[in-house]
């Protein structure tokens, strides 16, 4: 199944009322209400004034990476909030959304509550994964750390799924590269199957409210609900995305925002596309830059090479895949795994030795890049992002049908990223979202005023979110943009001794950098 336009991978609260009381939903839950806080939209009083049902993580777990996550922490808690499907009909159905906290120690100011992006991507997992750090940082005294399952996600319920776990495996090995009109006509059946199978196992009506619009609208929920009268917000990649959301819907009732790793607000859904090639090329010609220094690089000793050399290496896999054990490494797979290493600099070691294997027949280190991306585990079992990116995104952005703009994509994207470039005439092909049965709910984005300073941070060398657009959202929304010289996408709160006391004093403080400035 090709994706043809698929974007690659407080104020002090109110007083709270915890206890742990008889009819608790399961034993050892603590029944907590802190809500409402600061505005309540008319009709929703009962979703932004609700109790949460704070518990142990173990049962929330839905992967193998959050079952090691969750088992036996002892600092963190997650509950369940509760949501419209659909915010025209508050009377209605109701979803749930996972949280996952880790309370503050000390003098608390309120919900640091973050999303790592995809869309699609677990915030509960990643508020895991940061809990240790942030708990020995002045974040973790005078926050409580709190990530979410957006609707739909891991631990939110319903979950977006359209393939079973055996089906993604081989979904995998269809390459779809044949540009002819044979090849174009049987990847358009392929993507309106998936579109089908989306529609039938997940249902129109949570595909319908799945979008960022509806999940900015449980953003403020949560902030009621978790009893933080403004909202501070963290958020990475396309979760800058639901942070600008945020601030455009509801001005007023921000605290403070750190966005990483910006979506572009100035740019179309085919311009984003465009930029992200040559953004992951920019990165393949930085690794390759540092491979061809090595006695043992993959591709060569010549860095100007090495996108041929690249080609050359991966593309027979497109006829011949690789066993790796029980499984086959695709090419789909060995660029996806090469996709994946694009993301940080502590990949290309990995990437290296996996195009070495490869000479020698053998996949295993991409199969473990690619397995990464799409969050399988060893037991063969995938995480909700895939199917929850694609949901997402075919909702948010409009639909492109026009075979003309197809074509032109296909052949700027080539143009733009030769590493990736499968040789075969370029041509494109109708994807899932233009079978998808429900309508985009994206709303027409408004400059946005009465909001505070925000901090946008930017990275140079970003594969996935080039550096422009950080610049653009900075200065869409008015706030302080700070610069990191580096190649990977996203570096706040990864241990950088210059970003960490920046984005902590920031969200402390409320203090923005001073204007220019770097880090690296």
């Amino acid at each position: 199944m090709r994706r043809s336009l698929t974007l690659f991978l407080v104020l002090p609260v109110l007083a709270s009322c915890t206890t742990v009381v008889p009819g608790s939903p399961t034993p050892g839950t603590a029944l907590e209400q802190r809500g409402p806080a600061g505005t309540v939209p008319a009709g929703l009083d009962r979703f932004y004034g609700q109790q949460l049902g704070w518990q142990d993580c173990a049962e929330y777990a839905t992967t193998g990476t959050t079952r090691t996550q969750y088992k036996n922490k002892k600092d963190i808690e997650c509950a369940r909030l509760e949501v419209p499907l659909d915010y025209t009909k508050p009377d209605g159905q109701t979803i749930r959304i996972g949280l996952l906290r880790r309370q503050a120690t000390g003098d608390r100011i309120g919900s640091l509550v973050i999303n790592p992006g995809g869309p699609g991507a677990s915030g509960m997992s990643a508020a895991a994964s940061l809990s240790a750090q942030v708990g020995k940082s002045d974040l973790g005294t005078r926050f409580d750390l709190v990530g979410f399952d957006p609707r739909g996600v891991g631990s939110s319920q319903p979950q977006v799924r359209c393939l079973t776990d055996a089906e993604r495996d081989t979904d995998r090995l269809d390459v779809d590269i044949d540009t002819s009109p044979a090849g174009i006509a049987q990847t358009e059946a392929e993507n309106k199957t998936y579109a089908e199978k989306c529609a039938a196992t997940t249902g129109p009506d949570l595909l319908a409210n799945v979008g960022t619009r509806d999940v900015v609208r449980d953003l403020d929920v949560m902030r009621s609900a978790l009893g933080d009268e403004k909202l501070t917000y963290l958020g990475y990649s396309y979760g800058t995305h639901i942070g600008a959301g945020y601030a455009a819907a509801f001005p007023a009732n921000v605290r403070a925002l750190v966005l990483d790793g910006a979506v572009d607000p100035t740019q179309n859904q085919v311009e984003s596309l465009i930029a992200q090639a040559a953004g992951f090329q920019k990165a393949f010609d930085a690794f390759s830059a540092w491979c061809a220094k090595r006695q043992d690089c993959a591709l060569g000793r010549d860095a100007a090479g090495a996108s041929k050399a690249f080609r050359e290496l991966t593309l027979p896999l497109a006829q011949r895949p690789v066993d790796v054990g029980p499984r086959k490494l695709s090419y789909n797979d060995a660029i996806t795994g090469a996709i994946q290493a694009m993301y940080s600099e502590e990949l290309w070691g990995p990437l290296n030795a996996g195009l070495t294997e490869l000479k020698n027949n053998d996949g295993e280190v991409l199969m473990q890049l690619a397995d990464a991306y799409y969050d399988r585990d060893k037991d063969g079992k995938y995480a909700t992002i895939t199917d929850a990116f694609t949901a997402v995104k075919c909702v948010d952005e409009p639909r492109v049908t026009d075979r003309a703009v197809l074509d032109d994509v296909a052949r700027r994207y080539k143009a733009a990223a030769p590493f990736l470039d499968d040789g075969n005439p370029a041509a494109g092909a109708l994807d899932s979202c233009a079978f998808w049965p429900v309508p985009p709910t994206a709303q027409e984005t408004k400059p946005v005023t009465g909001l505070p300073p925000t901090l946008v941070i930017s990275t140079t060398g970003d594969p996935a979110t080039p550096y422009q657009a950080g610049v653009n959202l900075a200065k869409e929304l008015g706030g302080g943009l700070l610069t990191y010289e580096g190649n990977q996408h996203t570096v706040y709160l990864q241990g950088n001794e210059c970003v960490d006391p920046i984005g902590d004093d920031y969200l402390i403080n409320l203090t923005l950098p001073a204007a220019g400035k770097t880090c690296s």
